[in-house]
């Protein structure tokens, strides 16, 4: 039986091509030392890489 990495499940989406999809990194906190520009190119999510995605598909076996 295969099982689904638990941390993967909660950190990337699947798109309704089946793509990955994940938040990008440094939005949580200290953003009233970050530029407004450093803040808007955070906001939305990334579609991960071909190569990433051989990996995420291998953690994720039933997305």
């Amino acid at each position: 039986m295969l099982k689904t990495r638990s941390g993967v499940k909660k950190r990337v989406k699947v798109t309704a091509k089946g793509k990955f999809k994940l938040a990008k990194a440094w939005k949580r906190h200290l953003l009233s030392d970050k530029s407004k520009k450093a803040k808007g190119r955070n906001k939305y999510g990334l579609v991960v890489s071909a190569a990433e995605t051989k990996k995420i598909r291998a953690q994720l076996p039933h997305a």
